[in-house]
C-alpha cells in the first residue's frame, strides 16, 4: 500500500509549483527557522524572510516546478524530503536544483491553521554537468594528474 507524504509536505510542493508566493509563506511557521549547513552565511529565522527569498526566486524562475522525489518520517520524527527543482530563468538560462530537506512539522503558535514547516536543514544545491574526475578536483582544489608522456 503506497503511503501518502504528510498534508505539510504536499500544500508545500503544490504552492511551489502554483508559484503561489502567499499559499507557499504559510506553508512556514511565523518563527520558522532555516539552517544551511553547506552555506552557514545563508540560515536565517522567519516567515518574513521566507517572503523575501520566495519572491526573489518566483520573479527570476516563473516556470519552477518542484517534484518531491522521496520522503520519509513525520508524526513527530524529522521529515526528509528529496527534492527536484527545475524552471527557466528570465534569461532563458535553465535551472536545476536538487537536494534534501530535513523538517520538522508542527503547529505554528501565531497561527490558528493546521501543520506547518517550523524548521529546515537546507540541502538543495544547483544540479551540475561536472563529470566525477572534475568534479571531484574542483571541490578539493586539486589538479587532474596527467597522463604520463608516451615515449617515441
Amino acid at each position: 500500500m503506497a503511503r501518502t507524504p504528510p498534508p505539510a509536505l504536499l500544500a508545500l510542493r503544490a504552492a511551489i509549483c502554483a508559484r503561489d508566493l502567499d499559499a507557499l509563506c504559510a506553508c512556514f511557521a511565523t518563527d520558522y527557522r532555516n539552517e544551511t549547513p553547506a552555506h552557514p552565511e545563508r540560515s536565517f529565522q522567519g516567515r518574513e524572510q521566507v517572503r523575501r527569498n520566495w519572491t526573489a526566486i518566483l520573479g527570476s524562475v516563473p516556470d519552477l516546478t518542484a517534484e518531491l522525489v522521496s520522503w520519509s518520517g513525520g508524526a513527530g520524527e524529522p521529515l526528509w524530503a528529496e527534492w527536484d527543482w527545475r524552471g527557466t530563468r528570465r534569461d532563458g538560462a535553465p535551472v536545476h536544483l536538487a537536494g534534501v530537506t530535513v523538517m520538522t512539522i508542527g503547529l505554528d503558535p501565531g497561527d490558528t491553521g493546521g501543520e506547518v514547516v517550523r524548521s529546515a536543514r537546507f540541502y538543495m544545491e544547483p544540479v551540475d554537468g561536472t563529470d566525477n574526475d572534475a568534479g571531484i578536483h574542483r571541490a578539493v582544489g586539486s589538479r587532474p594528474e596527467r597522463a604520463p608522456a608516451v615515449p617515441r
